[in-house]
């Protein structure tokens, strides 16, 4: 297939609009409030520099989604609104996902959702394919922060965590897996030099044979002599 490149440039200066999704399902309450201290850092070092047009906005679930308010530039809002999180059952991990998609579809420039979780997810409506089609169909990069993995298998949710790996990759954002404190607040300050440092590519494919498919697959590469790393999202929804 032939493609003819109509757009390559640096969309650092598009506005970004992040969503925040913190899991309060019991299992993380003992580190809960280590995990607002990091987001507020990431918070103010976000509104600190940047596009003054840069908003973000709270998501937080266990067995229900709740949404705190819409997207805002006042860190202190969201922290007022992180303060009041209490620790529940339930694990939705992929009802969020697809809420806060639908939300960052509205929205114009750069979209993120950052998903804080342990990795299982225990009583979402929604399946996994259902979120990750809908952060696809709002442009959006997920990435997802597996905090404090469980190193032996017992007990371990392998399945949420290749599922957060899916979600990754066909985003084109990054697992981490840190431990609360600085090991955090270093993601943070990883995910955040992410975001300032996006490339916006666009093209026309050419020739392109009709499939019934809706999703179409995209790949880049760089030269294999090049010390750069790629990250791209796997692909789009789209007409057949």
């Amino acid at each position: 297939v032939e493609q003819e490149i109509a757009v390559f440039e640096r969309s650092t200066r598009q506005p970004l609009s992040v969503a925040l999704l913190l899991d309060t399902s019991l299992s993380t309450a003992k580190e809960l409030k280590s995990e607002i201290d990091s987001v507020n850092r990431f918070l103010k070092a976000l509104f600190s520099e940047g596009n003054p047009e840069d908003r973000a906005s709270l998501w937080s679930f266990s067995d229900e989604v709740r949404h705190s308010g819409g997207f805002t530039r006042n860190a202190r809002k969201i922290a007022d609104q992180m303060r009041d999180l209490k620790p529940e059952s339930g694990t939705s991990a992929y009802d969020a996902v697809w809420f806060a998609s639908g939300e960052l579809e509205r929205r114009d420039g750069r979209k993120v959702i950052i998903l804080v979780t342990d990795g299982s997810d225990t009583t979402s409506a929604k399946k996994f394919r259902e979120a990750l089609e809908s952060a696809h169909r709002a442009d959006a990069v997920i990435y997802p922060i597996l905090v404090l993995p469980i190193t032996s298998d017992t007990g371990r949710s392998i399945g949420g965590e290749n599922a957060l790996q899916l979600f990754a990759s066909g985003t084109g954002g990054r697992v981490f897996s840190p431990r609360v404190g600085k090991e955090l607040d270093q993601t943070f300050t990883t995910i955040l030099s992410d975001l300032r440092t996006q490339y916006l590519l666009g093209y026309y494919p050419r020739n392109l044979p009709y499939s019934k498919e809706r999703f179409h697959r995209v790949e880049v590469t760089v030269n294999s002599s090049s010390p750069l790393r790629v990250s791209t999202r796997s692909g789009y929804y789209g007409s057949s």
